[in-house]
C-alpha cells in the first residue's frame, strides 16, 4: 500500500466510527494497520473537501467489487492503542479479540522488540529460534540485536539450521508462552526455519550483521555462504533487470526513494534514472542534488522499506533477485 493510499485509509477509518472502522481493521495486514495507525495519529484538520474526495473514490472502487478479499489477522491492539489511547481502545479491543484465534507465540507480535527480547533472554538458543522465526523477519531481527552477542550468534545458526517445527513441539512452545501472556488458544501449523528464513532476518539486523555472519562461518563455511547468497541488499539491485526495475519503481513513493538514494552508489543510481520517464529522472536528478544531510539511519530505513517491496514482488514471481537467473513476470 503506498503512503498515498496510506493517508486515505486513515481519513476513511477516522470518519467510519470506531465500531465500523475496528471490523474493517480485523482484514488488514499487520504492517498495513501500524500504517494507517500511524498516519491517522498524524492526520490534522482536515477538509470537507478531503474528506469527500476519499469517500467518492471508496464509493467508485466499493461498487466494483464483491469482496475486500482480504483473510488475515489484524494488528487492531496496536492501531487501537496509538489512535485512540489504552484507555479508550480497551473495551473495543475486548469486542474484537473476543473469541479470537491468539495463540501465545501469535501474541508476541503485539509486544515491543524490548519485551520479547526480556522475556526470551534466559530461554534455551534452541527455544529462542523457535520463537524468532515465528516472527516478521524485521521483528526478529530487533529483538535478536538486543540479546547477548554469543545468544545472538547461537539463535542465528540454530535458525539457519532449522528445518520445521512439529505441531506438537510448537503445541509445548505454545503453552508456555501462552501461560505467560494469558493467552488461550493453540497454533496448529509447522513453522519454517531455514537459510532463507535466517538471511531474511538478517537483512534487517543493521550493524552486527558481519559479526553474526562470521560467527556462522566459524561453525559452518558453507552454511554462512549459502545465508549470504540469499541475503539481498539495497546494492543488489544492480543485478535486477530493467523491466524489473520499472515494475519496483511503480510502488516507491518519491520522497522515499529520493533519501534512500542519499546512500547508494552512482552506479545504482544512473540504473535508476535509466528506468524512468526523461521527466521523472530529471525531478529525480534535481531533488537529489538539492536535498540537504540526511541521517544514515534514516537511509537505511528507507532502504528497507524498498527491500520490502522487491521481495514480495520477488514472493509473487514478477521480478528475479539474487542472481538466480530466473526471468522476470508482468
Amino acid at each position: 500500500m503506498s503512503d498515498v493510499g496510506i493517508n486515505k485509509s486513515a481519513i476513511l477509518l477516522l470518519t467510519l466510527g470506531a465500531d465500523e472502522a475496528a471490523e474493517v481493521m480485523k482484514f488488514l495486514e499487520p504492517k498495513e494497520v501500524q500504517k494507517i495507525s500511524t498516519a491517522m495519529v498524524a492526520l490534522k484538520n482536515l477538509t470537507r473537501e478531503e474528506i469527500s474526495v476519499v469517500f467518492e473514490e471508496f464509493h467508485q472502487i466499493a461498487a466494483e467489487k464483491t469482496t475486500f478479499g482480504m483473510d488475515s489477522d489484524a494488528y487492531i491492539r496496536d492501531m487501537l492503542q496509538k489512535a485512540l489511547g489504552d484507555d479508550k481502545a480497551a473495551g473495543l479491543i475486548d469486542r474484537i479479540l473476543h473469541n479470537s484465534d491468539t495463540s501465545g507465540i501469535e501474541s508476541l507480535k503485539w509486544m515491543d522488540p524490548a519485551s520479547i527480547a526480556e522475556l526470551v533472554s534466559n530461554e534455551h538458543p534452541q527455544i529462542i529460534a523457535t520463537i524468532m522465526v515465528h516472527l516478521e523477519p524485521d521483528q526478529a531481527a530487533s529483538v535478536l540485536s538486543l540479546l547477548a552477542e554469543r545468544t545472538r550468534n547461537d539463535v542465528m545458526l540454530r535458525i539457519a539450521t532449522l528445518d520445521s517445527v512439529q505441531p506438537v513441539a510448537l503445541h509445548e512452545l505454545n503453552d508456555v508462552l501462552t501461560k505467560l501472556l494469558s493467552g488461550n488458544a493453540v497454533t496448529k501449523k509447522s513453522i519454517k526455519g531455514g537459510v532463507r528464513t535466517a538471511a531474511e532476518i538478517l537483512n534487517f539486523i543493521g550493524g552486527t550483521q558481519e559479526a553474526v555472519l562470521d560467527s556462522v562461518r566459524g561453525h559452518d563455511a558453507d552454511l554462512a555462504q549459502k545465508i549470504m547468497d540469499e541475503m539481498f541488499v539495497f546494492e543488489d539491485l544492480m543485478d535486477i533487470e530493467d523491466r524489473g526495475i520499472q515494475l519496483i519503481l511503480r510502488e516507491v513513493q518519491s520522497e522515499s526513494l529520493i533519501v534512500a538514494l542519499k546512500g547508494a552508489s552512482e552506479e545504482l543510481r544512473d540504473k535508476i534514472l535509466k528506468n524512468m520517464s526523461q521527466r521523472a529522472a530529471e525531478m529525480l536528478r534535481e531533488d537529489l542534488e538539492s536535498k540537504g544531510p540526511v541521517k544514515l539511519s534514516e537511509v537505511e530505513s528507507e532502504q528497507k522499506e524498498i527491500l520490502k517491496i522487491v521481495r514480495r514482488l520477488s514472493d509473487e514471481g514478477q521480478v528475479s533477485i539474487g542472481g538466480k537467473g530466473d526471468e522476470a513476470y508482468v
